[in-house]
């Protein structure tokens, strides 16, 4: 029986409620489809940081490293300061573990829960691939004169022709192996033949971030040109993306832009997909560890209340399980919770999907 090891970061606030459920259903998928996965649980947090005034020792990077996957469930206390675990644990285990892809699929499994009128599944249906070790995050820049009249404060956004260039073809391959040579569903049907069958939008701002903007549209182009010909190149602004998002969210197919758009447009994304309670993103290093986490925030408020909705977490588990190649237990899942929104919550937001925390992770165990 093929075995996975997988870390585990349960995290903060209703971070170890939600990451109880997905495990609960990763076991049931692994019990099904015949391989086994064996989790090891850090308490890396706020609780640990306020215990032990340590937020990640440096030996845990080079242990988490040893790992294929690693699912996380939320990070953020309220008796912590922001930024601190946020920028100690999140971003560091990122940029140390260089997963420098930002995986977030947008997709609507209910029309009964996206708050644009009009649009169903079909219309919903798209990925953001965000650069994830490079751009403002890295942290680049500082104070002059903090603290006084005078003060400056200076953010600088990296880019680099080796960050942009590999986030650029993962994005290409992606669109290409997506549509599987099926044509993009936006193209007219005059439009579709070959060399026409999946697209790949680039969302920036070419016409204020001049410098920046113009290594990743450069970079596009050359790269498209040369070696993903069948991938139909566009461009947007990210604010008129943001727009399109609301007005024709069916333009998309695959989307791809740097750390700092990418942040701000998957928010948008998992709103009109039904909120933060669904949404599921994976930070990648396709040649070493990847983590997976729903991309809502710890909610405090709702801690051990068991009313906070799982099926981010769930999806999460799914993507991680997806990526360690075990696609036909994937479906499964994503199959599992499509029945399970369809059929049976009367809402996504946290206490009131007419089940509780583990009864949702129930149903999603039980339909496998």
């Amino acid at each position: 029986m093929k075995t996975y090891n997988v870390a585990v970061i349960p995290g903060d606030g209703t971070g170890p409620e939600v990451t109880r459920e997905a495990v609960k259903v990763l076991e049931a998928a692994a019990g099904k489809f015949g391989f086994k996965l064996e989790f090891t649980h850090y308490d890396f947090g706020g609780d640990r940081y306020l215990r032990t005034g340590e937020v990640l020792p440096d030996s845990a990077v080079e242990e988490l490293r040893k790992f294929p996957a690693i699912l996380l469930g939320a990070i953020g206390h309220p008796q912590v300061k922001p930024g601190i675990l946020e920028k100690g644990i999140l971003l560091r285990l990122r940029f140390e573990l260089e997963q420098y892809i930002n995986l977030r699929p947008v997709k609507l499994y209910d029309e009964r829960f996206c708050p644009l009128k009009n649009k169903k599944p079909e219309d919903i249906d798209f990925v953001v691939v965000r650069e994830n070790n490079e751009g403002l995050y890295t942290g680049a820049g500082g104070f002059v004169f903090k603290g006084t009249p005078h003060e400056i404060a200076v953010q600088e956004s990296i880019n680099s022709r080796r960050g942009v260039e590999r986030c650029l073809r993962f994005a290409f391959e992606y669109a290409r192996k997506r549509r599987g040579g099926q044509p993009w569903r936006g193209l007219k049907p005059e439009d579709v033949q070959a060399g026409k069958k999946a697209q790949l939008t680039l969302c920036g701002k070419t016409n204020v971030l001049t410098y920046a903007f113009d290594l990743w549209e450069r970079t596009f182009h050359e790269i498209g040109e040369k070696d993903y010909p069948d991938v139909k190149r566009d461009y947007a602004h990210v604010d008129a993306t943001t727009m399109w998002f609301v007005k024709n969210p069916e333009w998309f197919d695959v989307i791809v832009t740097d750390n700092m758009f990418g942040d701000i447009i998957t928010d948008l994304g998992a709103m009109i997909q039904g909120g933060m309670g669904i949404a599921a993103g994976g930070n990648l290093n396709p040649e070493g560890t990847s983590m997976f986490e729903p991309i809502g925030g710890s909610a405090p408020k709702y801690t051990g209340q068991n009313v906070i909705n799982p099926l981010a977490a769930i999806c999460a588990g799914q993507m991680l399980l997806d990526h360690l190649g075990e696609t036909a237990a994937a479906d499964a899942i994503e199959k599992a919770v499509i029945t399970t929104v369809r059929e049976k919550l009367k809402d996504l937001a946290a206490g009131r999907m007419g089940y509780s925390t583990s009864e949702v992770g129930d149903l999603v165990a039980g339909m496998l």
